[in-house]
């Protein structure tokens, strides 16, 4: 192929038509419909040219049409009950305690099969292994996982307080049982960084050197001789038992099915937290870098106290080690920058920490250096294996906390790394058994004298870059450690713990880059910024255990904030569509006159019920308990007058008896008004008319509008609590709801909620929130089908109430035309009627009773006349 020609100007034409044809989002990709600008310039002919141009119009033409299209559905508007009827919700009973372990506990040959391939994976995927493809990729990952696992268990047994050797043993037992029964085909569980140091902080505060001096007339010069062969022996102890208790944790928690715990450590939280231990690790490696003996610190500020002697003790660096361990670090660092940037090229990656370690053996074999320099070496490793031991169980009741803390932290870091490789590769895996494999590893190497194991990072990288596809990879590597055990591992006894040390230390290089991630959620998020940060700051001052569990309690308080602070909103709606969204965020969005539609972004429990209702009365701009108070005040002022009237009317009895006679005779047709007023001060008026049968209706004080009673009624007539986002209610959340329904309803606004999960409505059926007062038909299946029904219930006579959009949401039905011209006919005599009492009223004997009845008249039907109001300050009426 020759060099692309230039572009030519038909072709940016045809690219900038359609751009202007794209999406926003696809737009911001720089992709229109998958043609990107340079796709378009890398064209060598005229007829290449013009078929991408034929495809690319083509592509943008059927995307435009898609989005141009439209849909027109035509139903009725739907309420919970009616949608239940419609749907045919059928409630199904759920299964009891016992059905349920009837049947789980019942036993088939295809249940048990499914059960034990669940339980031990190996026995599904190994008959289906492809050898051919896969095998030779695995054996080469395998040794390579092998050779860098060698150096790095050794050093890790370092930081766990023990001797290396039990560094190999870790590195062998638990990996075969996790070949067995893990799920996870590229992580490489073994010795891990973070565990080890936790199991250091462990090991040195059960058996610290002060416990082991050996009592001798010889000691000079201020210094003591410790029992080291006692002392790691008691630090074995006290690494297998927590190592054993942890496992048996791992497998409780598997077993139960609590994978999802490590859903509390979150990704900032777990980044965070492994910085801050790759900052003890790195504390904890000084002494042995400089040459120096100091006493490992515990608890709280542990770091920044061992920190402290570290430079108090500076004068006394044994030069000799810290030139080893420069040598070794500025090597290791170098070859590890080699790696990262030819990765690509080299087949598998340069083994630097392998050949550091023969090199110093070797030339620690050769010359005295312990004699010589001073520098202190690895010592004696046993060959073969170890006999298992049953742990010392004496121990447990001080390491049951610790165990915890490590089974949690392990197990986060590898599923966290599983789950990585798992979505990289395309294969699932199961959360609950990767928490069994690792007990199952821990509780076995509890008894082979091994400590706690997760996977690393760095190993599991090579495991994948060299060519790894299955946990085949993980039982090579254990064959390549047992090689070392049986017959290598002696050799390596005058290896300088310096060079441990740096191979510790240059691993963490991958931990200390994470500082990054403070760019990255500084972009992304604020409140992950505030974990990560937070973390960190815990982890190092409080320590692996403390910080880890106050860092955790750090998130759920974020967690619990947010939900406290929640974003609300008022909707309006799109115009010519049925979407809702906040008016506040969208311009185009209005609302709706009369009806307020309440959002929150969060849902609605017992920790922020009350700040929902006080958010919903300020945001909809009613003063709600001030409209309350008054309303009581008024009725309790009217209740007292009515008493204090109830002694006069007795005695006027006999005059009003007059005065309704000459009522009744001053009305033309059989119309006739009877007024009674009771001893529960309720007034109560009879009209009996020719039109319609006999009615009565009664009021009571409470029961009187707020017009009636001179208070101006609110703007809004309905109100919409959108409860999409809600997913569940507790009882507390009702309660707050009915009160909501009882205030506004005592403000005459109907509250209607939309969006409600049916599992929303089984639990509101649960908690007796539908009553008297609440029902499922204040309840609708979106936001748009409780606006049509407001609209149609409080401006019938409006095509508003219709039609929605030029659309016909609900047309009226016969029934209801003929109702509406009944309801016509009511209102002429009720006008006419009206008019005649109104003029036979002589003003200047208008009693409070007679107020009383024209107040209630004119509730009644006051809205069909509006040629009268009463003045309630001057109780008299006012005729226009």
């Amino acid at each position: 192929m020759g060099s692309p020609t230039p572009v030519s100007s038909t072709l940016i034409r045809h690219w900038v038509s359609l751009n202007q044809r794209t999406p926003p989002a696809q737009k911001f990709a720089g992709k229109p419909h998958g043609f990107s600008f340079q796709a378009f310039c890398k064209v060598n002919t005229p007829d290449q040219e013009f078929s991408m141009i034929a495809n690319a119009e083509d592509e943008a033409d059927s995307n435009f049409q898609m989005r141009k299209s439209s849909y027109h559905v035509e139903r009725q508007v739907m309420d919970e009950e009616y949608l239940e009827v419609v749907a045919q919700w059928s409630k199904k009973p759920e299964p009891s305690l016992k059905d349920k372990l009837k049947e789980n506990l019942r036993c088939s040959g295809p249940k048990a099969k499914s059960f034990l391939f669940k339980l031990i994976p190996i026995l599904h995927w190994l008959p289906k292994y492809p050898y051919r493809e896969w095998l030779l990729g695995d054996i080469c990952s395998g040794f390579s996982v092998g050779i860098v696992q060698l150096p790095q268990s050794m050093a890790y047994a370092l930081l766990a307080a023990v001797p290396p050797v039990y560094g190999l043993y870790t590195s062998f037992f638990p990996v075969l049982i996790y070949f067995i029964f893990g799920t996870s085909r590229h992580v490489s569980v073994g010795s891990f960084a973070v565990l080890s140091v936790m199991l250091g902080t462990i090991t040195e505060r059960i058996a610290p050197d002060e416990n082991f001096l050996i009592n001798s007339h010889n000691i000079t010069n201020g210094t003591a001789e410790i029992d080291t062969v006692a002392r790691d022996l008691m630090r074995v102890k006290a690494a297998t038992m927590v190592t054993f208790l942890c496992g048996i944790f791992q497998i409780l928690l598997g077993l139960i099915r609590f994978g999802f715990v490590v859903t509390y450590l979150s990704d900032p939280l777990v980044r965070g937290y492994t910085t801050g231990a790759a900052v003890h690790v790195l504390v904890s490696q000084l002494k042995y870098v400089f040459g120096i003996s100091i006493a490992r610190k515990n608890g709280p500020l542990a770091l920044i106290y061992t920190l402290i002697d570290v430079i108090k003790a500076l004068h006394l660096t044994n030069i000799g080690t810290m030139v080893v361990s420069i040598i070794a670090m500025s090597t290791m660092f170098a070859v590890k920058v080699i790696n990262d940037r030819f990765k690509s090229k080299l087949p598998i990656p340069i083994p630097i920490e392998l050949i550091e370690v023969i090199i110093a053996t070797l030339i620690a074999s050769n010359v005295d250096l312990v004699g010589k320099y001073g520098i202190q070496v690895v010592g004696n490793i046993p060959k073969g294996l170890q006999a298992p031991v049953p742990p010392d169980f004496n121990l447990a009741s001080n390491l049951v906390g610790d165990a915890f803390a490590l089974a949690i932290v392990g197990y986060g870091i590898t599923i966290s790394l599983g789950k990585i490789f798992a979505l990289k590769h395309g294969y699932q895996v199961d959360s609950n058994q990767e928490l069994i494999a690792l007990g199952l590893s821990n509780f076995v190497g509890g008894f082979f004298q091994c400590f706690a194991v997760s996977c690393s990072m760095s190993r599991s990288l090579v495991q994948e870059t060299t060519g790894g596809n299955t946990q085949l990879a993980a039982a090579v590597s254990s064959v390549v450690i047992l090689v070392i055990i049986l017959e290598i591992g002696a050799l390596f006894s005058q290896l300088p713990k310096a060079v441990l040390a740096s191979i510790v230390i240059i691993n963490l290089k991958g931990m200390f880059e994470q500082v990054t991630d403070i760019c990255h959620f500084w972009r992304t998020n604020k409140i992950d910024l505030i974990v990560w940060i937070v973390t960190l700051i815990f982890t190092v001052l409080l320590g692996m255990d403390f910080g880890l569990a106050a860092s955790i309690g750090f998130v759920i308080l974020t967690v619990i904030f947010q939900t406290q602070l929640p974003k609300y909103s008022i909707l309006g709606q799109i115009p010519k569509t049925d979407i809702y969204r906040d008016v506040s965020q969208f311009d185009e969005a209005k609302e709706i006159p009369g009806i307020k539609i309440f959002q929150s972004s969060a849902t609605m429990h017992f920790a922020n019920a009350e700040l929902y209702e006080e958010a919903l009365k300020q945001m909809t701009g009613i003063n709600v308990s001030k409209l309350i108070l008054k309303k009581k005040k008024r009725i309790v002022a009217l209740k007292n007058k009515l008493k204090k009237q109830e002694k006069k009317d007795k005695k006027k009895a006999k005059k009003e008896q007059k005065q309704q006679k000459i009522f009744e005779s001053g009305t033309d047709g059989p119309a006739t008004i009877t007024e009674n007023i009771g001893n529960d001060n309720s007034i109560s008026l009879e009209i009996n008319s020719d039109f319609d049968s006999p009615s009565k209706v009664s009021k009571k004080p409470e029961e009187l509008s707020l017009e009636s009673l001179g208070l101006q009624k609110p703007d809004v007539h309905s109100l919409i609590l959108d409860f999409s986002p809600v997913n569940f209610v507790d009882s507390v959340c009702i309660k707050i709801l009915r009160n909501i329904f009882r205030d506004y309803k005592e403000i005459e606004v109907d509250v209607y909620l939309s969006g409600c999960h049916w599992v929303i409505i089984q639990q509101f059926e649960q908690g007796g929130f539908f009553g008297k007062n609440i029902s499922k038909s204040q309840i609708f299946t979106t936001v748009h089908d409780a606006v049509l029904y407001c609209m149609m219930k409080n401006n019938p006579s409006t095509d508003q109430a219709f039609y929605m959009n030029g659309t016909l949401a609900l047309s009226p039905s016969q029934d209801d035309e003929q109702e509406s011209t009944l309801a016509h006919v009511r209102n002429s005599f009720f006008k006419n009627l009206m008019f005649k009492m109104l003029f036979q009223v002589n003003e200047s004997d208008l009693s409070l009773e007679s107020t009383g009845k024209i107040i209630l008249l004119h509730q009644v039907l006051g809205k069909h006349c509006k040629t009268c109001h009463v003045d309630h300050k001057h109780e008299k009426l006012v005729s226009t």
